[in-house]
């Protein structure tokens, strides 16, 4: 195994397991958690940028307004995926979470598509065609939309298109993002401590030592993933993603004893051929490109 596929894999091994650090914080309230995995963040990240030396490189930054602009709509964004993942997770919602994941690359293809003119092969529309219809299924069985798996795929889709709008890498841009929110993240938890008896779980030393490492929950597989995923190629990145999704699931069904219906199954199993049909798709022209070169 190469170095790039290691460091890439353990990023998704660890956002795959990320439900079992939430879930010992599910006393908590969702805003919360989010709140100080945002303060955490940021200490983190800085103290980061003054041992490297590259603090002036993100101030810089912050300067230019489009960068600013960026940062600030792609933090709102990224704190309500955040929001949103860890309270699905909070309420015995893994599974669900899990599908928005699984979803994203076929929502973030055709945002390529609608935003940014891109052009999609045939195979890539049978793909989300064919995972409208399992989410379809979905729907009629549940009696609503799997509006939760949506909106996640959805915010990190949005997302990681406002990411490759901006000029910044992903080191800086997380560091002017989580800066933009930081403000945000302090004054809730502000108001909340004035509001009533104060924070919850701040009398726990185990929950303060929690609420501290999200910052490392979160900048440690987002600097895996920046540092291999420079040293593959893209094909590669795109099949190793699904490891967080199916391990998040696996953690759902076996560890959380979440259940689901017939109906749920035959709709996961539509939108898993629809991503097996895009990634295998990928895979094909991507060795065709290469034999061809070669």
């Amino acid at each position: 195994m190469s170095r790039g596929v290691l460091l890439t894999l353990s990023a998704y091994v660890l956002w795959g397991l990320s439900p079992l650090y939430w879930k010992q914080l599910d006393h908590l309230a969702s805003g919360e958690i989010v709140a100080f995995r945002m303060l955490a963040t940021v200490g983190l990240l800085y103290i980061g940028h003054l041992v490297l030396g590259t603090l002036r490189r993100v101030l810089t930054a912050a300067a230019d307004r489009r960068a600013r602009a960026l940062a600030l709509l792609s933090a709102t964004l990224l704190g309500a995926n955040w929001l949103m993942f860890v309270w699905a997770v909070n309420t015995d919602r893994v599974l669900e979470a899990s599908l928005g994941y699984f979803m994203n690359p076929l929502m973030s293809v055709v945002l390529g598509v609608v935003v940014l003119g891109e052009r999609m092969r045939r195979v890539q529309w049978a793909a989300v065609a064919l995972a409208g219809v399992g989410v379809l299924v979905l729907t009629v069985d549940v009696g609503t939309l799997p509006w939760v798996s949506l909106l996640l795929a959805g915010t990190f889709a949005f997302y990681g298109l406002i990411r490759k709008l901006s000029p910044l890498g992903s080191f800086d841009g997380l560091s002017l993002e989580v800066s933009a929110m930081a403000p945000f993240a302090l004054g809730a938890l502000l108001v909340r401590a004035s509001a009533g008896p104060g924070l919850e779980g701040l009398d726990n030393p185990g929950t303060v030592a929690l609420l501290l490492g999200t910052g490392v929950v979160t900048a440690a597989p987002l600097l895996l993933f920046a540092s291999g995923a420079r040293l593959i190629d893209l094909t590669t990145v795109g099949l190793l993603q699904y490891v967080a999704p199916t391990l998040q699931f696996l953690l759902g069904v076996i560890v959380y004893g979440e259940v689901w219906s017939g109906g749920q199954a035959v709709g996961y199993l539509v939108i898993w051929v629809a991503l097996a049909l895009f990634a295998g798709e990928g895979v094909w022209r991507r060795q065709r490109a290469m034999a061809t070169i070669s």
